[in-house]
């Protein structure tokens, strides 16, 4: 799980602040990452409509960018030198605005051959806390622009801010979606309602090219390294509630 692939000190991609610009990979670092996941795994990233539809044969990993940052477009260019495909998530409400892609950054990039699907159309800090209605809501709305604005219906969404739960994927799955990408860091697909449900590693700006290699690899230690952080964080986000994203930031703010 990739977010912007956007340079130190270059023009201003996605979110703002010190959280966001954790998860900021700058590009010579993602064109080493890329190189040394080609050499561990041997193969090019899957797609999740293979996954979705049982024609992915053996050991399978890929790429996915969430937010809808405007590098989205460096990172697809990295990836068509290679000829792979990535998968985008668009948020749509930001889509035009300072940092994001326009309509036709989204509509280039999947004229280039990438996944593009949903992110919610707000991006809510904490999806799971949200209602029912409000999730099936997030996920309806941004497929319906996204199906508009691509002219065909999309089948893949990620689930932003990190907060899965069950009745998220059951919203998703309503919404029309077969496969929803979250971020517990768990190499065991799941299903919700017929919807697949894909764990992810999540990429940050400092993981070396080694980490991510071995993490797409499905090499166990990397997996676990970052699962057992999750749980930690779970704890927190349970015992902070609504607070947690704001004592984040502001711990964040102070380094």
């Amino acid at each position: 799980m990739y977010h912007g692939v956007v340079a130190e000190g270059g023009p201003r991609d996605g979110f703002a602040g010190a959280g966001a610009d954790r998860y900021a990979v700058a590009p010579e670092r993602f064109g080493a990452h890329l190189e040394r996941i080609a050499a561990a795994t041997g193969r090019p990233p899957a797609s999740a409509d293979a996954l979705t539809a049982g024609i992915a044969r053996g050991a399978v990993w890929m790429l996915t960018f969430d937010d809808g940052a405007a590098s989205a477009l460096e990172a697809a260019e990295q990836l068509a030198r290679r000829s792979w495909q990535g998968h985008f998530f668009i948020t749509t409400d930001l889509v035009g605005t300072p940092g994001f892609l326009t309509w036709d950054g989204v509509r280039e990039l999947a004229r280039s051959g990438h996944v593009v699907g949903s992110h919610s159309c707000s991006h809510p800090d904490r999806m799971a806390a949200c209602s029912p209605e409000v999730q099936l809501e997030e996920w309806s709305r941004s497929g319906a622009v996204l199906a508009e604005e691509l002219g065909r219906p999309v089948s893949t969404a990620s689930v932003p801010g990190g907060l899965y739960s069950p009745s998220v994927g059951r919203a998703a799955a309503a919404a029309g979606y077969s496969a929803l990408f979250i971020s517990l860091p768990s190499q065991r697909p799941g299903r919700v309602d017929g919807c697949l449900t894909i764990g992810r590693y999540a990429i940050r700006a400092d993981t070396a090219a080694a980490e991510a290699a071995a993490a797409a690899a499905g090499r166990p230690v990397p997996w676990a390294r970052q699962r057992s952080a999750w749980a930690l964080r779970g704890v927190a986000k349970r015992l902070a509630g609504e607070r947690y994203e704001a004592v984040r930031r502001a711990l964040l703010a102070r380094r």
